[in-house]
């Protein structure tokens, strides 16, 4: 299709420098081995547990995770520079927290909105005043990225509550390694093993102050959460306790302790997998059984780190996502090294015009939800469906967002035996602390039905394993 970019083969059909070799390999094996290869994956992946959930069903069954057998592949050169606007980002977007939750400068300045703020969600005034190790507030974030028809890698939106999806990146990386075992080792592929280490460091320094070997725990919301996987996962992985909030209490000292056998034991840092209103019915919802009465109390009197913390998904917003180029020549000084997707906030009602009266062609998002869910895709949303979200925009107009409807760039992917191209994401994982950290590659989510560009499990879509390559 003209315009359309595809992540292994340039236009003309000769495979893109960093693929050539896989191109190569592919060829050699044939469709008929490439597709048992598949069917040893995904019995590796049953046999294995690697599952997810969907709730939009009703049925809320755990389901094997949807792999592809054929790699994403990107050049090293060009990552070295994504890696370097990734962490240019999340030191601003953590500028911008801290800075939100004390003095306000970059309001003042009127740089950032007041309006935004005041109508923010996510915004917990709870949270004012505290001060996070090292000023950061998002440790654990996942940047999604896209790539448009012309070849530019845009960031589509930022998720620093609780993201998921990194446990897949792993699981992917291990599979697909065993799936090419014959070429795999003959590849200047940059490993992903490290993720793990790097975030046990990063949380570990979180740790009170005085503490030299901290006890670290995952918060769940237990077994039916849809990403109970990876939050087991990651427990394993770092050594780290996994812990629902009933195995936690606050003390009369303010510290937080995990009920053992053996006793009480102290916990210095939680890494937590559920949503801010949630993790303490003292500060939040008083009705929540997920979390553990008296954790904020622990956490403002440095007793406990929590990552992310507790406030820092006032920048997962769709809406102050359009900022962020701002935050970082506010804070930094300095021009974004990745661009935004262009976006048109309903807040301002000249561009909510825009977006009703060009609604056909835009993508529309509600602000603050996730997995898909709420997402309109103009062109191929009916009349009914565009009439509803325009009515939506208007009784709410601060909440709503719009993009242009991208063409994604897509992937040769074994779709019913057969190879086919198909859209994808990207969402690299990166760590913030004392330094930052970039997960070489992250999580390629591919739409897996025809022509779809929604790439969320929850929505139908798959994951590939992505190599970032010497060319």
């Amino acid at each position: 299709m003209p315009g359309r970019w595809d992540e292994l083969y340039s236009a003309d059909g000769v495979p893109r420098p960093a693929a050539a070799a896989l191109a190569a390999h592919l060829g050699a094996l044939g469709l008929d081995d490439l597709r048992e290869r598949q069917v040893l994956a995904e019995i590796e992946i049953a046999t294995m547990g690697i599952t997810f959930t969907v709730y939009s069903d009703g049925r809320g069954i755990d389901r094997a995770w949807p792999f592809d057998i054929i790699p994403r592949v990107i050049a090293a050169d060009e990552w070295r520079r994504i890696e370097a606007g990734l962490k240019q980002r999340l030191r601003a977007v953590n500028r911008f927290i801290d800075d939100l939750y004390h003095e306000q400068r970059i309001v003042a300045d009127g740089v950032f909105p007041a309006e935004l703020l005041e109508h923010s969600v996510n915004f917990r005034p709870e949270c004012r005043g505290a001060s996070p190790a090292f000023g950061v507030w998002a440790h654990i974030s996942g940047s999604d990225l896209v790539r448009d028809g012309d070849g530019t890698m845009y960031v589509l939106e930022d998720n620093l509550r609780v993201p998921s999806g990194v446990s897949y990146v792993l699981e992917n990386r291990a599979i697909s390694k065993r799936a090419f075992a014959d070429f795999f080792a003959q590849q200047s592929i940059l490993p992903v093993d490290a993720y793990t280490d790097e975030l046990n460091r990063m949380l570990s320094s979180l740790a009170p102050d005085g503490v030299a070997d901290p006890t670290l725990a995952v918060l769940t919301p237990g077994i039916y959460n849809s990403a109970y996987f990876e939050h087991s996962f990651l427990a394993q992985r770092l050594g780290a306790a996994l812990v629902e909030g009933a195995d936690l209490f606050v003390d009369e000292d303010d510290c937080v302790y995990m009920r053992t056998i053996a006793g009480p034991e102290r916990v210095h840092v939680i890494y937590r997998r559920i949503d801010d209103m949630f993790i303490d019915p003292e500060a939040f919802r008083p009705d929540s059984v997920l979390g553990v009465p008296g954790m904020m109390r622990a956490w403002r009197a440095g007793n406990v780190a929590i990552a992310n913390a507790p406030g820092c998904g006032l920048a997962d917003d769709k809406a102050v996502y359009a900022w962020v180029p701002d935050m970082i020549r506010y804070y930094l000084g300095a021009e974004p090294l990745l661009a935004n997707v262009p976006t048109y906030r309903c807040l301002y009602p000249d561009e909510c015009r825009h977006v009703i009266d060009n609604i056909g062609d835009l993508v529309v998002k509600p602000a603050n939800e996730s997995g898909g869910y709420g997402l309109l895709i103009g062109n191929r949303a009916t009349a009914e469906e565009r009439a509803d979200t325009i009515e939506r925009i208007n009784a709410d107009p601060r909440n709503w967002v719009a993009q242009p409807i991208l063409d994604l760039s897509t992937v040769p992917t074994l779709c019913d035996g057969e190879i086919e191209p198909r859209h994808v994401d990207l969402r690299p994982f990166i760590l913030s602390g004392a330094s930052t950290y970039v997960m070489a590659g992250g999580l390629t989510r591919v739409a897996l039905r025809r022509g779809s560009l929604v790439v969320n499990s929850s929505q139908g879509g798959g994951s590939k394993d992505t190599w970032i390559v010497e060319a």
